[in-house]
């Protein structure tokens, strides 16, 4: 049967299938029953025969001819590493530089380095046949050091060992080894190698072991050496690890002569797309590796001693890889015919021309298994329906043990052939015949079946791909009914409330403790009522009547299932360690799925597949990243579907799960620069984010503590999903949740610190974000503070070092502030680890909380106070733009122009808090940059900006916050600054005084729309001015009068500013300095004057402040004030530098604002005096008495008099002949007008008789 004809074997197979089908109803025949009976199972069981012989003959032809399925992996690699198996150097050579080392240096005699180099050569003989037993003989011996470091220095540079040994010595898991691996592969230097070279060069030394958990750690610890040397070459080392492989199969595919079909450029950067964190590698940089690889062998320590036909080994086999490629990115090709191809027909049909006309028989041997493609292709149909239908209507033992026989065959073989279609059929028609669906109908041959199933599990496990989603419903239906026959509680018992002890002990009442009580068991019934294979769940069909004999199958049928112990249902799933690559995968994702539906079952959720899932996951965790990274993406997308499953139970239920297996995995040790246990962790954090049960959300916090505190040690990569987690709990709504997480960053911050930097130093940022989420929780001020706390204790440790490389000659960028701008780069280690903690506690600063806004402030100074040394001048300005400066933008946009009628609750006139913090900054900000002012001295002007728009404000606090800070620059830096500083700082103050001026216009504005009444009473006068006009209108006024009272008070201060400046830094002015100090003063005497010159307004106000019973606004004052200090001012350069003087005309000056004091006194006093004056002299005008009030002002103007008339008499008697004609009206005027004091008139004959006379008699 081995040896047959395609033809002659489709007719031989349609002719059983018409024979054991039986003769079609109608026919005729001679046959009686029982013959024909006894023609039909003997067909099927020829039928049988035919199927096994063409898996048994494929069996033997794949071992001979190591034949795999064809799939993109073996297309490109041929399955051998030939040329990982290259030849070995001699190992005759065991002779030692024996003067190298110091016991033998002086060795006496020849038989001592005699005895030492057999006794050396005995210990590699030991190590070339059993490497750890030779390693130990040698440490004891005393040949070499006991250390990693040492014995790895002898694995490198010793002679005489086989290199094949040294890697599986390399590859073991034992503690002193895997240190010893590390120590080799550490000691090898990878800096200035591209990655072709690297590879190269670190597999010269030793031939890669066969098992794929020792090569996977062997290329785990390669890739993490390789990044570490070359840290910009890859996003991380799980690039190198992938990229290790593809260049490992490409090796063996260019220069295997077993390989026809080479790999292509193009194909080889297509296999190797998204492995760089998701991202794709540059082209050229694949292509510059392709091109290295093939044009030069990588030749790979092998035994020369290795016959030819094992060299040519399965590349699968060689490696344990299976299809490991399959799985990450050497993509399969397309299901294709193997052997089907037109070369293949061709060639047969060749060999029978040949053979045309020749007389004798010919019989040809077929060795190619793709033969039978063509064969179960023209067959596989007949077969299926010869054997279903003899299944189906017959119960004799034989024939249905022949026909699931011969199922069993047809799955195997179209499974190793990879006929998807042909092979899902089979399996299907198998599970059909199960009946676990309807167990109430189930015979003998249907448990049979149900065996069949499991032993196709078992065996045909590599190649079942898709056919797993109906081994595993079979498997969960059949444990179902094993539970109900037992009378076990279903699993919805695990998903409700624990109950009380009496409602316990009255529920288990109710489950069926025998088969005999299925009856009372509703799930019982469901299942009995059955449902077709197809439907979700059994017994959909609800309504649908269960008749005693039904009840009776049902309980009878599951005594035949007894004949199926759990033993062989575990045993799958035990099993699946042994399962290749490729099909661990599809396990998994099979099992997942089957596992998905029945948790989400309304009624009845089941827990079988999911605990099956969390076996297979403890079983195959072992295995090498790759898989083990396949099988998780298909898991990880598993566990968030069902934790965001709308069934709370089945959520909790599915996170317990992920838990444990969470716990298993961080067992394991991860190196550096790896990113798997983020990836691990992430369905924690997605779930987390997503999902909107609180109790969910609570759990994973709980996993997530209790995870990292009792694995913390192991903790690597996963950090980053870990403060995930956290930061998501920071802005959960509910406060138990908040302050459980924050509990657990405490005290990880705090206890566990070292560990969160120990492989990556990225997790730092990670971590100051989580604190910064914390420190925005609003239920509680006090974990505010502590995260603010633990974001100093953050800073205290990066300026330690370890992080960041302190490096003066260094720059970095911050770009637009933004921790995640485009122009920051990995290598801007300051912009990098600093900026995300300056910049969220620079946000913090404008927070609404009093407490948390103050101490995130003081913590931030502190922070680049304390350790602002250790920034480059570029990082510096950096700060100052995207982190200081912003922290003013509110109080930047508070102008004059704001003021508005009613107080605006935006304005902080009342909030006291938000002013002290304010205070706080603009005094922080000033003693930052006198701190380090000669690494930001080029941000001068923009400080200045900040500390006048204070200055600017309308309120007076802040005014008063900008002019002491403004002092306190000048103080520490007045000598240090520049003419052009000095101007800097002068020229914005000018331009605040400017801008504050309007504020009195405003005020004009909002008096000219009230009436206020000359007294209380006036109101009753006028019915129809109500109450509410009448508040509106005193709550204008009074708003009024306070923005009046705090512009003149600023006023006021800015003139002593000005005077405190020039008396203290008069030596560092220059005249342009000067007149610009002059042009403040006298711009705010000017405005003074319009002030008081608005009489409509100030009535107004003094009869407002009179019905509050208030002081009205010092205008008189002010006035006087501005005059009195510009006048003293003026003196002060008059009298002290002559040579300013006359360059800034100050004698003009001085004159002219005595004659403007005149000008007042007089106006105030009643008399009228002409503004040009005539040779004709003074015209005498009539004066009434002064009122009260008059004589009140005009006694507070006397002061102000007298100092003018005593600069004007101190002037030089040459000068003041220049300028007697300018001011000699007034003085007339003066004499002749009312005085509240005869000081004036004592200062007037002091001039009249000192100044005046004298140069009357010299005339």
């Amino acid at each position: 049967m081995r040896q047959i004809f395609l033809k002659d074997n489709c007719r031989v197979v349609n002719g059983l299938l018409k024979t054991a089908l039986g003769v079609p109803p109608g026919s005729v025949t001679s046959l009686s029953p029982a013959q024909d009976t006894t023609l039909q199972i003997e067909s099927v069981k020829c039928l049988n025969c035919i199927i096994k012989s063409m898996g048994v003959w494929m069996d033997q032809q794949l071992k001979l001819g190591d034949f795999a399925p064809e799939r993109h992996i073996n297309k490109h690699s041929s399955d051998n590493l030939a040329s990982l198996n290259g030849e070995e150097g001699g190992v005759t050579d065991y002779d030692l530089h024996l003067d190298a080392n110091h016991e033998f240096s002086d060795a006496a005699s020849l038989e001592q380095r005699r005895a030492y180099k057999l006794e050396f050569q005995k210990g590699v003989a030991l190590f070339n046949k059993k490497p750890s037993k030779g390693i130990d003989f040698l440490i004891k011996t005393k040949k070499i050091g006991a250390s990693p470091e040492e014995v790895a220095s002898f694995l490198k540079n010793a002679s005489g060992l086989n290199a094949a040994m040294i890697g599986d010595y390399l590859g073991e898991r034992e503690e002193f080894p895997l240190k010893v691996m590390h120590a080799y592969v550490d000691s090898i230097n990878f800096e200035n190698m591209n990655f072709g070279e690297a590879i190269r060069f670190f597999l010269r030394g030793f031939r890669l072991p066969g098992e794929a958990q020792k090569i996977d750690r062997i290329m785990e610890k390669f890739a993490e050496r390789y990044c570490k040397c070359s840290p910009s070459s890859f996003t991380s080392a799980d690039t190198a690890y992938v990229l290790a492989y593809s260049v490992i199969m490409l090796n063996t595919d260019a220069h295997n002569s077993m390989v026809k079909d080479k790999m292509s450029k193009a194909e080889f950067i297509r296999n190797n797309r998204g492995i760089n964190d998701g991202k794709d590698l540059p082209e050229e940089y694949l292509g510059s590796l392709y091109d290295q690889i093939v044009k030069s062998e990588i030749k790979i320590s092998a035994d020369v001693s290795a016959p030819q036909n094992k060299q040519t080994s399965s590349i699968n086999k060689l490696l344990g890889f299976d299809n490991i490629f399959n799985l990450v990115n050497w993509k399969q090709y397309e299901e294709k015919a193997l052997g089907a191809s037109d070369q293949l027909i061709k060639h047969i049909q060749g060999q029978f021309r040949a053979k045309t006309g020749k007389s004798e028989s010919m019989f040809y041997t077929v060795t190619d298994t793709a033969i039978l493609r063509f064969m179960m292709e023209a067959c596989w149909a007949p077969m299926m329906a010869a054997f279903s239908m003899t299944l189906d209507q017959s119960d004799d033992k034989s024939a249905t043990a022949q026909c699931l026989q011969g199922f069993r065959y047809a799955v195997h073989v179209t499974s190793v052939m990879l006929m998807q279609t042909q092979r899902d059929a089979f399996v299907t028609s198998v599970a059909k015949f199960t009946y676990l669906h309807c167990a109430a109908d189930m015979k003998q041959k249907n448990v049979d079946a149900v065996k069949a199933i499991i032993s196709i599990a078992i065996e045909d496990g590599n190649y079942l791909q898709e056919s797993w989603d109906h081994i595993f419903t079979c498997l969960s239906r059949f444990e179902h009914l094993q539970l109900l026959g037992e009378g076990a509680p279903p699993d919805a018992s695990f998903f409700v409330a624990p109950l009380n002890e009496a409602e316990d002990r009255a529920q288990k009442t109710t489950f069926v403790k025998k088969k005999g009580n299925a009856l009372q068991n509703p799930a019982v019934m469901a299942v009995v009522r059955g449902g077709s294979y197809d439907s979700a769940s059994m017994g959909n069909t609800a309504s649908a009547l269960v008749t005693p004999d039904q009840i009776n199958n049902f309980i009878s049928n599951l005594n035949l299932l007894d004949q199926i112990g759990t033993f062989e249902l575990n045993h799958i799933f035990a099993h699946s360690q042994r399962l290749n690559s490729d099909a661990i995968v599809a396990f998994v994702r099979a099992l997942c799925k089957v596992s998905m539906t029945e948790l989400q079952s309304p009624t009845d959720p089941r827990v079988f597949s999911l605990t099956k899932i969390v076996e297979i996951a403890h079983y195959n965790m072992n295995r090498i990243r790759l898989v083990w990274s396949c099988i998780w993406n298909v898991l990880s997308e598993f566990f968030v579907s069902v934790g965001l499953s709308e069934n709370l139970s089945v959520a909790i239920f599915v996170m317990d799960a992920l838990r444990q297996l969470a716990m298993k995995f961080l067992e394991r040790e991860e190196l550096a620069n790896y990113n798997f246990q983020n990836e691990f962790l992430k369905p924690f954090v997605v779930v987390m984010q997503k999902s909107d049960s609180a109790e969910i959300r609570e759990l994973i916090v709980r996993c997530v503590s209790q995870m990292v505190l009792s694995r913390v040690n192991h903790v690597k990569s996963g950090w980053k999903s870990v403060f995930l987690v956290f930061t998501t709990a920071a802005s959960d709504v509910r406060k138990s949740i908040v302050l459980l997480a924050f509990e657990t960053i405490e005290k990880i911050v705090r206890d566990y610190f070292p560990y969160i930097t120990e492989t990556e130093t990225t997790t730092f940022t990670d971590c100051v974000k989580c604190l910064i989420a914390f420190t925005n929780s609003r239920f509680n001020n006090d974990a505010s503070l502590n995260a603010i706390a633990f974001l100093r204790f953050c800073a205290v440790k990066l300026a330690e070092g370890g992080l960041v490389c302190y490096d003066n000659n260094s720059e970095g960028h911050l770009g637009n502030g933004d921790g995640s701008d485009g122009n920051l780069t990995e290598k801007d280690d300051h912009a990098f680890f600093w900026f995300p903690l300056l910049e969220g506690l620079s946000k913090l600063t404008s927070d609404t909380r009093p407490a948390i806004r103050k101490g995130a402030l003081e913590v931030l100074f502190n922070i680049l106070k304390d350790h602002g040394h250790l920034f480059t001048d570029t990082f510096w300005i950096n700060i100052l733009k995207s982190v200081i400066y912003p922290i003013f933008s509110n109080t930047q946009n508070i102008t004059v122009g704001q003021v508005l009628l009613v107080h605006d609750p935006q304005f902080p006139n009342d909030d006291s808090t938000k002013s002290e913090t304010d205070t706080l900054a603009a005094k922080c900000l000033v003693d930052l940059f006198v701190r380090f002012f000669n690494v930001v001295r080029s941000q001068l002007g923009s400080v200045v900006c900040i500390v006048t728009s204070f200055v600017s404000s309308p309120y007076k606090h802040y005014a008063n916050t900008g002019m002491a800070a403004l002092l306190h620059l000048t103080a520490h830096l007045g000598s240090k600054l520049s003419k052009e500083e000095w101007k800097d700082i002068l020229v914005p103050l000018k331009k605040s005084v400017a801008s504050m001026l309007p504020v009195f216009s405003s005020i004009i504005r909002i008096m000219q729309d009230i009436e206020i009444p000359d007294s209380v009473d006036q109101y009753s006068d006028h019915e129809y001015i109500n109450e509410d006009e009448e508040e509106a209108n005193m709550e204008t006024a009074s708003y009024a009068i306070v923005r009046m009272k705090n512009h003149i008070s600023v006023q006021l201060q800015i003139v002593q500013v000005v005077k405190k400046l020039y008396e203290v830094h008069r030596k560092c002015f220059s005249a342009a300095h000067v007149s610009i100090l002059l042009d403040v003063l006298t711009s705010i005497a000017s405005h003074s004057s319009e002030v008081s010159s608005e009489t409509i307004v100030q009535q107004k106000l003094q009869k407002a402040c009179s019905l509050l019973e208030i002081p009205g606004p010092p205008v008189i004052h002010f006035e006087n004030e501005s005059y009195e200090n510009l006048l003293k001012f003026l003196q002060t350069i008059l009298a002290e530098d002559p040579a300013l003087s006359n360059e800034l005309k100050i004698e003009s000056l001085v004159v002219f604002v005595c004659q403007k004091i005149f000008k007042i006194y007089l106006n105030c006093a009643g008399q009228q005096q002409n503004d040009e004056t005539s040779d004709a002299g003074p015209t005498a005008h009539s004066t009434l008495p002064l009122g009260t009030a008059k004589k009140e002002e005009l006694a507070a103007r006397t002061s102000l008099l007298v100092s003018a008339l005593q600069v004007l008499r101190s002037l030089r008697q040459d000068s003041f002949r220049r300028n007697l004609r300018i001011v000699f009206p007034s003085l007339v005027s003066l004499v002749s007008c009312e005085h509240h004091s005869n000081e004036v008139l004592d200062e007037l004959h002091d001039i009249f008789q000192s100044s005046i006379g004298p140069l009357l008699m010299n005339m």
